[in-house]
């Protein structure tokens, strides 16, 4: 019987001394596989929080004089320094007009809207009931939940403590309308698809091209093309334009199925949101490119894409708000190009924005597509020298 296991496994020793020998050779492996999941874990432990808080809002008082050391009558101003106090809101602008406060929403920089109506201090006084409207961008449907439900918390406390400070029934003071604008059935598609699909080009585009340069290095073709009158960024280029072409073909088709399996609606251009995208898949193929070019192998490659992927779908504001998050990783999200992607897609899609809105972001992922491609090609030049 010992006989029989020694013979079935028989080498067993000498090849496991030369696996574990080629693993500790293999630096680069042993970082993929021990640091990367524990890097990844501290930045999504220490980032991901479901707690809403510090939600962007806009105040549109009417009820008093408007000037930078005074906003609005001493009885709205309680009111809203109820709502800073909160924790969920965060009032970062004052506006002056309904315009001023819809372009806010629309842009996606504000995610609540609250109007004070211009008789609310005069309703109070009188003993009536004073409205105010709370405006909140359905698109985020998680955000506008907790917005709505603790907005109303806020009303009844302050109408009870005006009950409680004036000794008479008031019934309730104030009285708080929430409106959601974008989503206002809160459907899940609405806010989940247009997010996934940017999602979705991110994966998809970033593994195709990630072995694109590393493909060639392991059959021995690269030689052939170091010694072509190709210059690097010409090779770049022309490796990830097919890719490029096969990219907007799939976010039209992903539109297409969004638009007519889901009903999930398109407020704004078309053409825009495929300009804006041309741009963000350049920018997700560059990445690949410059995964490619510093892999040594396939499996490398998809290593490290994947080192790239998880960060970007948590950091990008497509789950979890980015408001939420600590202000090193709020700092890092600003340099996942899925976090301008997730932007423009739900503005364009859900809020109708327009170039006006968003041609920042377009512009943002121009200047990170243009830096990694020129990146990629000074490493791949660097290697064929």
């Amino acid at each position: 019987m010992l006989n029989y296991l020694r013979n079935l496994f028989r080498g067993f020793s000498a090849i496991f001394y030369k696996e574990t020998v080629h693993m500790r050779r293999d630096s680069m492996a042993m970082m993929l596989a021990l640091v990367v999941p524990i890097v990844e874990m501290v930045i999504l432990g220490a980032a991901i929080d479901t707690n809403i808080r510090q939600v962007n809002t806009v105040v549109y008082d009417q009820s008093g004089v408007m000037d930078v050391a005074q906003e609005g009558s001493s009885a709205s101003r309680d009111l809203i320094n109820h709502f800073i106090n909160s924790d969920t809101f965060k009032v970062y602008k004052y506006v002056h007009s309904d315009r001023e406060l819809n372009e806010e929403l629309v842009a996606g920089r504000a995610h609540v809207g609250i109007k004070i109506p211009l008789d609310f201090d005069r309703k109070l006084l009188r003993g009536e009931t004073a409205q105010v409207m709370v405006i909140v961008d359905g698109s985020d449907s998680s955000t506008a939940g907790t917005a709505v439900n603790v907005a109303g918390a806020i009303g009844l406390d302050q109408s009870l403590q005006l009950v409680l400070a004036r000794g008479i029934n008031l019934g309730q003071p104030i009285e708080i309308r929430p409106k959601v604008m974008f989503n206002p059935d809160s459907r899940s598609p609405n806010f989940f698809l247009p997010g996934l699909i940017a999602v979705l080009m991110l994966m998809i585009t970033v593994m195709l091209t990630a072995f694109s340069v590393v493909r060639e290095k392991e059959r021995g073709t690269l030689e052939q093309l170091m010694v072509t009158p190709v210059r690097p960024l010409g090779l770049m280029l022309g490796k990830i334009m097919p890719y490029f072409f096969m990219g907007l073909g799939e976010m039209m088709i992903l539109l297409g199925f969004m638009r007519v399996v889901f009903r999930v609606p398109v407020h704004g251009s078309v053409l825009l949101l495929v300009a804006l995208t041309s741009i963000y898949l350049f920018v997700n193929l560059a990445i690949g490119m410059l995964i490619s070019v510093r892999a040594g192998t396939q499996a490398e490659a998809m290593q490290s894409s994947f080192s790239i992927m998880l960060p970007s779908i948590f950091l990008s504001g497509y789950i979890f708000p980015r408001e939420t998050m600590p202000a090193v990783f709020h700092a890092m999200s600003n340099f996942v190009p899925a976090t301008y992607m997730i932007n423009i897609f739900r503005g364009i899609i859900l809020r109708g924005a327009g170039f006006q809105e968003l041609w920042l972001d377009g512009l943002i992922l121009a200047v990170m597509g243009i830096g990694v491609l020129l990146l990629a090609a000074r490493k791949f030049e660097r290697m064929v020298v």
